[in-house]
Formats: structure tokens, sequence, C-alpha cells
């Protein structure tokens, strides 16, 4: 074996054990929680070395928060996709769905992000704050000048915040809520189709809505 085939395979085996090690991590934090889980089990759970979390990750804290943090994306990035002045509404609510419904297509591993989320919420650390702030807050305020933008508002007021949580909230449930789907419904996430339908449904409702509220807010002329 040359050299350059020593390198490309000690990459490869680092690559794996990390990942490996992120696995065990985000399956244990998961089922235990952040101050019950060790991180010998951790180590062991991925057959790697107890000295790879801190060769990789820093130490357990770094470990819990890479794997927090495994299946989110930049909401910058996110944002600058759906949030441009010459989509339509249509067009802003399809890539905000499927942007939001991409973890699901990773299968098991967003089942586990899933009960993280879930753990960290019950348990706080701290990252669940930050994930409010740092990724959800923006998403959430973008989402809320398009509709805004939609209706002819200048900015939004409660009632569009309220419409915004309204819209997001389909794709969250069934985010969280995807194990009871499975169980109850298993051929509605079964097929490469399976999400995409769910992102025509819930663009369907959000249109629905948003249509709903322009209604509402439109002057009635009062009949002679």
């Amino acid at each position: 074996m040359n050299d350059r085939n020593k390198v490309k395979k000690s990459r490869s085996d680092g690559e794996q054990s990390r990942e490996r090690l992120l696995l065990a991590a985000m399956r244990l934090f998961a089922e235990q929680g952040y101050a019950n889980a060790s991180t010998r089990e951790i180590a062991l759970a991925a057959g790697a070395n107890v000295a790879a979390i801190s060769y990789y990750f820093g130490d357990k804290a770094g470990l819990y928060r890479a794997a927090f943090a495994a299946m989110s994306l930049d909401p910058h990035q996110n944002i600058a996709l759906y949030d441009q002045p010459d989509l339509t509404l249509r067009q802003s609510l399809v890539i905000f769905f499927t942007q939001m419904l991409a973890p699901l297509r990773e299968g098991d591993i967003s089942q586990l992000c899933s009960r993280l989320w879930f753990r960290e919420m019950l348990e706080p650390t701290g990252l669940w704050t930050n994930e409010i702030e740092n990724n959800i807050r923006p998403e959430h305020e973008a989402m809320a000048r398009i509709v805004s933008r939609h209706l002819g508002l200048a900015a939004p007021d409660d009632e569009i915040h309220r419409l915004t949580f309204c819209v997001a909230s389909q794709a969250l449930l069934l985010m969280v809520g995807s194990d009871v789907v499975t169980t109850l419904t298993p051929q509605l996430l079964s097929g490469p189709d399976a999400i995409g339908l769910w992102i025509e449904r819930f663009t369907s409702n959000a249109e629905a809505m948003i249509e709903a509220e322009k209604t509402a807010r439109t002057p009635q002329k009062e009949s002679e």
C-alpha cells in the first residue's frame, strides 16, 4: 500500500469512527439524557476508544452539541431559498416545507433526532434555547414576512404570527409524530413519493389558511 492509499484509508477510518460515535451518542443521549449517558458507554456502543471522543469532539459536552445539531441546517441558507420577492406564495411554501421535512428523508436518524430534541426539552441543558433563538426564530420571522407580503402588510402583526405558527405546525407535527403515522398508516410514509405528497398537502392547506386570512382582512361592502 503506497503512502497515498494509507492517507485515504486513514481518513476513511477516521470519518467512520466519528460517525459511529455520533450515532451512538444520539441514541444514548436520547434514551438516557445528557447526565446519565456516559462517554465510556457511548464509546463502547460505537466500538471506539473513549479517547476518540476527546479527539473528535473535545469532551462530552462537545459530543452532545454535535449530536443535537446533527440534522440542523443553516437557517439563513434555507431562508435565502424561499424568501425571494419574485417567488409566488406557493413556490415559497413548497421550498419551506421541503427543507423542514428534509430530515424525514433520512429514515431512522430523523427519529433519533426527534427523540433527542424531546429529551433536551424535558431535561434542558441550554441547547434548546439556542435552537429556538438561532434556528427557529429566523425561519419563523422569514415566513411571517412572506405571509405579510402576500397580504399586502408592511409588517407582521400578532395574527400573522399566529397564522405562521399554524402553517409551520403542520410539518412539525409530522416530524415529531412520524412514529404515530408509521404505526397507524405506514403507507403514508413509505415509497419515494411519500414526503412529496405531504409537502403538496401542507402547501395547499397553508395557501387556504392564508387566503382565509386575506378574506377576513378585506373590508366587506355594506349591502345597500
